[in-house]
């Protein structure tokens, strides 16, 4: 399954929230500093959808807050 997401770092909670456009905003603690933030989105989708983080992907976006991402 793709998902479309707009990331949030820096943020005081992690969380996932659905957008009305049908993407979702997840919130990260982790600073954009040397992919600390992606490896953080990584574990928080993996614990919203309850799969293991090897099975999150990022597919594109690695650099900016538009990411999409795949999961397995």
């Amino acid at each position: 399954m793709k998902i479309s997401l707009i990331v949030k770092p820096n943020s005081r909670k992690e969380s996932v929230e659905e957008l009305p456009d049908g993407a979702l905003q997840v919130r990260v603690n982790a600073p954009p500093i040397e992919g600390r933030a992606n490896e953080a989105v990584i574990e928080v989708l993996a614990k919203h959808f309850s799969v293991p983080k090897s099975a999150v992907t990022i597919l594109k976006g690695a650099k900016g807050k538009r990411k999409m991402v795949e999961i397995a």
